[in-house]
């Protein structure tokens, strides 16, 4: 669907009901059970064009990185899309918003992995942090819940071939390129590299 599409409804919770009203920044690992079980409580869809413009709600987006063996799944948009503000950028996230249909926020992440993903597997999708930013616009009216996977050494690519491109990086190529990467990734990348919590290196 397309983002623009006035009649789209989307998955939003009420920003009293985030954790700490999200007056906070990055990742945040407390609270997330007690979080979803709102999202399952008291989540509702609205119209999408309306929720864009509306500070006081959260827009849920399931946000996934996928690994194996240490490695990141990076991708990289080409100048193919039609959205020049994304070209050459870079991302480790899979996701998306929810919509009716669904079937919640673990629905949702399933549908977005088959749809983003050329894969003949569906992982254990593991979630494990909330995502904030309030510096931007955007980041204002979204609320990333972010997931972890494995793809445990089987293949992975990218279904819009002429839009991206993907491939598992070592996070050393991924660090090469930080200013590349789309804030929400650059957010994560920097949080799974260096937090025990969020299984970075110090936690192997």
């Amino acid at each position: 669907m397309s983002p623009t599409d006035a009649a789209e409804r989307v998955l939003v919770v009420a920003r009293d009901l985030v954790p700490g009203r999200g007056a906070w920044h990055g990742l945040r690992f407390d609270g997330l059970a007690a979080f979803l079980e709102t999202v399952t409580r008291h989540g509702r869809y609205e119209p999408r064009d309306d929720m864009e413009r509306d500070p006081g709600n959260k827009q849920i987006i399931p946000y996934l990185v996928l690994r194996d063996d240490g490695r990141y799944f990076l991708m990289r948009r080409t100048r193919a899309g039609g959205d020049v503000r994304l070209f050459d950028r870079w991302s480790i996230g899979v996701g998306g918003h929810l919509n009716p249909g669904d079937d919640g926020l673990f629905g949702g992440m399933r549908r977005e992995w088959r749809e983003e993903l050329d894969a003949g597997f569906e992982p254990e999708f593991t979630p494990i942090a909330l995502l904030n930013d309030d510096t931007t616009d955007v980041g204002a009216v979204h609320l990333g819940v972010v997931f972890v996977a494995d793809a445990l050494g089987r293949p992975v690519a990218v279904r819009e071939t002429d839009k991206l491109s993907g491939a598992f990086v070592p996070p050393d190529e991924v660090a090469a390129g930080i200013d590349h990467l789309e804030t929400w990734s650059r957010i994560v990348f920097e949080a799974l590299e260096s937090s025990p919590v969020a299984g970075g290196p110090s936690s192997r």
